[in-house]
């Protein structure tokens, strides 16, 4: 394992598609060159060897240049990445792999130091391998969005490359292509496979004005789309930033390892230099004997296998994440999320949608829920009220045929009244709250009035449904009134919220916090619905900001939001997770965590991974001090229980290069892992 490939293991370069042919041919030798190397290395320790100790077939010359051979490929990388560290005054692991190998062959066992060589060399080869499956597996993101686009501009259609599209240019799709740019969709409607940007796995419905994102796959409709971001800012784009960028940000265990690594290398030199003074002078050995014992502890003592064990654990989560829509902004925020036992949740737009939907229907007298729905959404349909918008596609979901008024009033904080020409008359349709219908002097009977309490009381808004049928065309007229039901409508829970809080506890989540801004009623009743027992209604930012400083004080806290007006909650938390809604800017800008699809179900998935890479990096921490500190002793202790007996150092090659081979093997299981 070579410090190159250690420190390569923290950052890939996300390559764009399209590459010419002789950067294919850099890419190959740049990713493979450790294997021919150490296939090089191999041919001439084999030749000498074979050659000179076991047939002595080869000439005397024919053994020395087939050891220089050996010694020069299997040393390479090692002589670059030494070299590298040593013009910054550092000494590292290759330097300590080189002088064993250097020491060996100043004893004359030059086949041991090639064997050392070689293996060192293909441990790093194998090791770009592994980890080149987890640069893949990210690299895959960037070639989603095509290198082209069909356009059009005035009345002519040309195909540009994404880097010349500007905003405001309409882009033509056609059935079975990816969107190359972020936009609105101006014509046509399809269904759209979100799943590289959000994780959807169902292709999600789009009309016009609905946004769509680079990178997606258009389903059966042609769309025409104006863009809205350039290729560079499109949510593809940052995306793929956001996950080169984490791969350099380094988890706490990886931070302390790397100020270890430094010092250690040195306590090793250290050691080594008196594994050959302290005999020589104190025990009269022969030097041939003391050095190699010291050759063979510089090589069992070099921490490669811990070196590499937190990044290859800690890629292989955030590529995994990656791929299921959810975007960790580092390692240390992997790691961060995995000790973490209160969750803290903000209701509107996170455990709800924030968007207002029909959840009740109450026809009254000889009126059907149809009827009601269709004269209430009729009656709204010049109106702008978000309110009134949840009425109407509620009736358009139903496939009502609705028809527009003659006349229409909004009434502010009261509600509306629309009115219909019908063949002989003119019928009022008032929709509104209980102050519309003192101020039009209808006294409700205590029997309907109790109607609405109870849905009021679930923290619903809730409007009555009145009608007026009369040939006179006044307000001012006599009013023959007709109570047709009522409508209530709430922010609804998201279908995934019940069960995600009962996998968070499940997996040992200790304490689920709801904190609202909205008013009490409303807040008990989503969080009895969800099966939160804690809620802190009423809420100003700041409050929410103090709620989440109080909760630090009895565990790590994570803060989940809308990443819209939650910014300083979820900046104070343990870990601020944002609800990306398809990837808003702000989602990708506040939060230390993102789940692009704003799907709850993916929120237990990654609590599972990251506790997951947690046990992963303090398994292949443990295995690697442990394998370093037996072959240490059996290096040091062999020879004073077996007199004259030395750990082999082809033995001590195999385990240490074995064992950083066990570890990045061991990390790269995290590639696999999938919500449940």
């Amino acid at each position: 394992m070579t410090t190159s490939t250690a420190q390569s293991a923290n950052t890939y370069t996300i390559t764009a598609p399209g590459t010419r042919p002789e950067w294919r041919t850099r890419a190959f030798w740049k990713e493979n060159y450790e294997l021919v190397l150490a296939l090089i290395t191999l041919v001439a320790l084999l030749t000498g060897w074979l050659g000179g100790e076991v047939t002595d077939t080869l000439p005397g010359w024919g053994v020395t240049l087939a050891a220089l051979i050996a010694f020069g490929a299997g040393g390479y990388s090692g002589v670059l990445g030494a070299w590298e560290q040593a013009r910054q005054g550092k000494f590292d692991i290759d330097f300590l792999m080189l002088a064993a190998a250097l020491g060996a062959a100043l004893i004359g066992e030059w086949t041991e130091g090639a064997l050392l060589l070689f293996l060192f060399t293909l441990s790093g080869a194998l090791e770009t391998y592994a980890m080149g499956r987890t640069r893949k597996a990210i690299e895959s993101l960037g070639k989603l969005r095509p290198e082209t686009a069909l356009v059009r501009r005035g009345a002519r259609e040309e195909i540009l490359s994404v880097d010349q599209l500007v905003v405001g240019d309409v882009v033509i799709v056609k059935p079975g292509d990816r969107l190359p740019v972020d936009g609105v969709i101006l014509s046509g409607a399809s269904s759209i496979d979100q799943s590289a940007i959000t994780g959807e796995s169902i292709p999600v419905s789009k009309r016009p004005h609905d946004q769509v994102f680079a990178g997606t796959i258009n389903g059966g409709g042609a769309l025409e789309v104006e863009v809205t971001k350039l290729a560079s800012e499109s949510t593809l784009s940052r995306i793929i930033n956001l996950v080169a960028e984490a791969q350099e940000d380094a988890t706490p265990t990886q931070q302390f390892i790397d100020r270890f690594s430094q010092p250690y290398t040195y306590i090793v030199i250290g050691a080594t230099l008196l594994a050959i003074v302290l005999p020589l002078l104190f025990l009269q050995e022969s030097f041939d004997v003391t050095l190699y014992r010291a050759m063979t502890l510089l090589v069992v003592a070099s921490p490669c296998a811990l070196v590499i064990s937190t990044p290859a654990s800690a890629l292989s989560a955030i590529a995994a994440a990656a791929r299921q829509g959810v975007l960790f902004k580092g390692g240390a925020y992997l790691e961060l999320l995995g000790k973490i036992n209160i969750l803290a949740f903000d209701k509107t737009g996170t455990l709800t949608p924030g968007k207002p939907v029909v959840t009740n229907i109450h026809p009254l007298t000889n009126h059907t829920v149809e009827n009601l729905l269709r004269m209430a959404a009729s009656a709204e349909t010049l109106s702008e009220h978000h309110i009134a918008k949840a009425v109407i596609e509620k009736a358009q979901a139903l496939g009502l045929e609705l028809e527009k008024p003659i006349d229409f009033k909004a009434i502010p904080g009261e509600g509306i009244m629309a009115r219909f020409a019908r063949p002989e008359h003119v019928e009022t349709i008032y929709i509104g709250n209980d102050r519309l219908f003192m101020n039009q002097n209808m006294d409700l009977s205590p029997a309907i009035r109790m109607i609405g309490a109870a849905l009021q009381r679930q923290g619903k808004t809730v409007m009555l449904v009145v009608r007026r049928s009369t040939v006179e065309d006044t307000l001012g007229a006599d009013r023959d009134w007709e109570v047709m039901g009522y409508i209530a409508v709430a922010d609804a829970l998201r279908p995934e919220a019940a069960a995600m809080v009962r996998q968070l506890e499940a997996n040992g989540i200790e304490r689920i916090v709801m904190m609202t801004g909205d008013n009490r009623a409303a807040a008990n009743f989503i969080a009895s619905e969800v099966g939160i027992h804690e809620v802190h209604a009423d809420l100003l930012p700041e409050q929410k900001l103090e709620l989440i400083k109080e909760l630090r004080q009895h565990g790590n806290v994570a803060m989940v939001g809308d990443g819209v007006n939650d910014a300083p909650a979820l900046a104070t938390a343990n870990v601020g997770i944002a609800m990306g809604a398809g990837g808003t800017d702000v989602a990708l800008e506040t939060a230390d965590v993102v789940l692009m699809s704003s799907n709850l179900a993916m929120l237990p998935f990654a609590l599972q991974l990251s506790r997951r890479a947690n046990r992963i990096i303090r398994q292949n921490v443990v295995f690697s001090v442990s394998v370093i500190i037996f072959l240490v002793l059996a290096t040091i202790l062999l020879p004073i229980f077996f007199e004259g007996f030395l750990l082999p150092l082809p033995l001590g090659v195999v385990g240490h290069e074995g064992s950083t081979l066990i570890v990045v093997a061991n990390g790269l299981r995290l590639l696999r892992m999938r919500p449940r």
